[in-house]
Order: structure tokens, then C-alpha cells, then sequence
């Protein structure tokens, strides 16, 4: 099914490299790769290649980074790319964490740290973790860092005006202490953010945004999954209304949990139960058919895909992203050249320096792309977006942080196939309000913005 296209990233020596998230950039999406004891980097598309932009503060060569994500944590507009560092399996590190925000000078755009500014020079976060996810709790537009950390308290950093962060995990129901791995945050189990907590030996977490705190009702629905080692995890639309969980296991029995009421169900197929060594689940529509797959990342052993239609998942062919040998850590998809394709990008290391690996699946199918923004003009993260269509209704969710490591573009991209046509489009965004288009173009991408956006934003 997909074809190497690696050939595209302009600069692409081995690196030992984890998380990989997508955030907007002045000219299209920029790709923040995490480096481990290696610098980080920070591709663009100049039209024919994607070339590494990172230097200074961004490239930060001499920590160890692993997890990423971007959000708008100050309400300006713009993103700003927290990056989790550690030197240390878990407990506490010596390697401080990043809040890299964007700054206008002289027509350039230059970047600071927010944890190095003087107001915040004791609170910086050195409780080793893995992944990073952006929750916004009252759907005001301006989000929170969660990190799921291992053996130590989870962080969940907001920004005050005065620039001040400020650990929120306890006062908010977000102070745990796992194993934790991968998180996902989004409208799970209500309409608000919800948190999903993926953990080594379990139990897994689900958190219920209940007006801005957060309930543990994991054992309730069924999801904590004890015996489990997960690592990557993910948002399956499951036609029904909501969606299915898929969780993937490190050298044990993947899962997929699929909604039933009030509970989770596991029905996972045997194919995916027995893919080995598994690091990172990727959800899209990569051939734009209308069905979405399942790509399943492995460190030192086989990837696998798997087609979702019908709630069910058959395995098919991955084509080039096989990579039986590839030591894969991160993954995550966009449409970088924004032709309507997307692209997957899988990350490499840990065990040994490798090149990035970039994909995609020619076709000639249609599509349909849906930005929804925050109130600022910010990607608005965590956002429902539901199509309607000749053939049915199909559902994203803008990511805020997923699998492991990772964060996805803030795009919710829909395959049509040959003959769907789109017939509306509704974006929720986490504060409840809707809007709706109808009868949206196919092949182009729409920006939606929060009812409350200033005219002209």
C-alpha cells in the first residue's frame, strides 16, 4: 500500500529520535522531531523537499527529548511546541523540560523557552515521563500541558498572564502515578476534553472532564487492562456515534476496545493481537477511500496495517512501510505538500541511529479537510468534527496528543472515495458550541472558526 518517499526529506542523517508532532508554520506545517542526546529538528516544505530548520534553542542538542506536542497555551494565535526531556528511565531527571514560544522581532520569528523565563526559574518539570498532550478543561481556547510521567506525579502545566506556570495535575484530578506511556485527549466519553492513559503493567486511566475536573472511571468502562504494557493508543471512529479505543502492547496482546453504552468491550482480531513489539498506533485515511486504517509501528520487528470498516479490522499489505528492520519509536501523519494525500512519518532510534522514513499512498481519490480554530485563531485542539455524507456519517477528532510520543496535524481529513459526496460538516469545539457548512467542497480544506472569533479572524 505505501510507497517510500523518503527520498523528499532534504536532510535526513540517522538519528537516535522519539516523538515527531505537527503544528502550523507561516508557509505550511513545520514537524518538530524530537533528539535524544542529538539535536532536535524542525522540518518545512519549501515547495520540493522538506528541509530541517531547527537551530538554537530548537535544535537544543545537548538534552535528551522523547515526548512533544503543540498547543496554544497563552492564547496569541499561535502554538507553542512543549518538549519533554529525560535522561532517566523514570523517577526524576537532571534534563528540564522546554515551552518553546513563538516571538515576532524585526519581522522575524524567533523562539524562547518559557520555563527559562525568571518567574518560572523553580518550576520547571524534572519527573522523567514519556508522552505530552494539550487539554483545554473549560473549552476557553487556551490550553494545558498534560505529561504522563513514570514511577513519579503527573504534570499538568497552565500559563498564567504574567507568564508564570504553574502545575495543575492535583487541584484538577490529573495527579496519578504509573507507569504511563501514551495519552489521548479528546471528547472520549463526553463532550468536553477527556483524558485516556495508556501504562506499563496497568491500570490504564480514563479520565471524564466533569466541568473542568477530571474522574477516573477507567474501571467503570472496563478499560484498565492490568496485565497490559501499552505503548501507543488511539481514536477509532466506530460509525456508531463515538469511538473505539486501540491500544497497542509491548510484547504482549494488543487490544481494541470497542464502545458498548456504557462500557468497552475488547474484540481485538487475532492479527492484531499478535503484532509484536509495538510502540505507536497511526490512525488516517491514508488512500482516501473512506475507510480509515490502522498503522501499527514496531521497534526491531515487523509493521502492520489493517483496514476499519464495519468496526472490524482486516490486516492488508503495508507495501514499503513493512520495515522489518526499522527500530521505529515515533509516527504521525500530515498532509505536508497539501495535496490532499497524507503523508506518514515514522521516527527511528532507541536502540540504534536510523533515518527518518516518510510514506504516502498514491491515488486518485477525493477528499475533504476541516481546520477548525479557537477563539484566538489558534488550531483549536480536541475539536469534533463530523461529516456527513451520501454514504453515511464519519467522525475525527482534532488531535491534542495520541499514540506515543506524538501528535498529529491539527486537520481533520476525510477521505470521499470516487462517489461520496459531503453533504455538511459540524465542528463541536470543547466549550460545547457548534457551527455548521453545508454542501462543502470536495478537494479543498475549509478553516472553520470558533463561534466566538472576532469578524475577519
Amino acid at each position: 500500500m505505501f510507497v517510500d518517499r523518503s527520498e523528499r526529506l532534504g536532510e535526513n542523517p540517522p538519528m537516535k529520535g522519539y516523538g515527531v508532532a505537527v503544528t502550523p508554520g507561516a508557509d505550511g506545517p513545520m514537524l518538530f522531531v524530537t533528539g535524544f542526546g542529538c539535536p532536535n529538528r524542525l522540518y518545512t516544505f519549501d515547495g520540493r523537499r522538506i528541509r530541517d530548520r531547527g537551530c538554537g534553542i530548537l535544535a537544543d542538542p545537548d538534552r535528551r527529548a522523547i515526548g512533544v506536542a503543540a498547543a496554544d497555551v497563552d492564547a496569541d494565535g499561535k502554538e507553542e511546541i512543549y518538549v519533554h526531556n529525560t535522561d532517566a528511565y523514570g523517577g526524576y531527571t537532571d534534563n528540564g523540560d522546554m515551552l518553546l514560544d513563538r516571538i515576532a522581532h524585526d519581522e522575524r520569528e524567533l523562539w524562547c523557552d518559557v520555563f527559562g523565563l525568571d518567574v518560572n526559574y523553580d518550576r520547571g518539570n524534572f519527573h522523567a515521563g514519556r508522552s505530552v498532550a494539550a487539554v483545554d478543561r473549560f473549552g476557553t481556547g487556551r490550553y494545558g500541558m498534560l505529561v504522563a510521567c513514570y514511577g513519579v506525579p503527573s504534570r499538568f502545566y497552565e500559563l498564567g498572564d504574567d507568564g508564570e506556570l504553574t502545575d495543575m495535575a492535583d487541584a484538577v484530578g490529573l495527579r496519578f502515578t504509573d507507569g504511563c506511556r501514551s495519552v489521548i485527549a479528546g471528547p472520549i466519553v463526553s463532550e468536553s476534553m477527556d483524558v485516556f492513559v495508556g501504562a506499563e503493567r496497568g491500570p490504564n486511566r480514563l479520565f471524564r472532564n466533569d466541568n473542568g475536573h477530571f474522574v477516573d472511571i477507567a474501571e467503570a468502562f472496563g478499560l484498565t487492562d492490568k496485565a497490559g504494557n501499552a505503548r501507543g493508543a488511539a481514536l477509532l471512529d466506530n460509525t456508531a456515534g463515538g469511538f473505539d479505543i486501540a491500544v497497542g502492547n509491548w510484547e504482549g496482546p494488543c487490544r481494541l476496545f470497542t464502545r458498548e453504552g456504557d462500557r468497552f468491550r475488547e474484540t481485538a482480531p487475532d492479527a492484531l493481537i499478535g503484532s509484536e513489539r509495538v510502540r505507536n498506533l497511526v490512525v488516517a485515511d491514508f488512500d482516501n477511500d473512506g475507510r480509515q486504517e490502522l498503522f501499527v509501528n514496531a521497534i526491531g520487528a515487523e509493521n502492520r496495517l489493517f483496514q476499519w470498516e464495519n468496526r472490524r479490522l482486516e490486516a492488508i499489505d503495508p507495501g514499503d512501510a513493512f520495515e522489518p528492520r526499522g527500530l521505529g519509536t515515533g509516527a504521525t501523519v500530515a498532509d505536508i505538500d497539501g495535496d490532499g494525500t497524507l503523508e506518514l512519518i515514522v521516527v527511528h532510534g532507541e536502540v540504534s541511529a536510523q533515518p527518518l522514513s516518510l510514506f504516502s499512498v498514491p491515488n486518485d481519490n477525493r477528499w475533504l479537510r476541516v481546520r477548525p480554530t479557537t477563539q484566538y485563531g489558534a488550531p483549536a485542539r480536541g475539536a469534533l468534527v463530523e461529516m456527513e455524507t451520501t454514504a453515511g456519517t464519519h467522525r475525527r477528532v482534532i488531535d491534542a496528543g495520541s499514540s506515543y510520543l506524538c501528535q498529529a496535524e491539527p486537520v481533520a481529513h476525510f477521505g470521499l472515495g470516487t462517489d461520496r459526496t459531503p453533504l455538511s460538516v459540524t465542528v463541536r469545539w470543547p466549550d460545547g458550541r457548534t457551527r455548521t457548512i453545508d454542501n462543502p467542497n470536495a478537494c479543498s480544506e475549509h478553516t472553520i472558526p470558533h463561534p466566538l472569533s472576532p469578524p475577519g479572524r
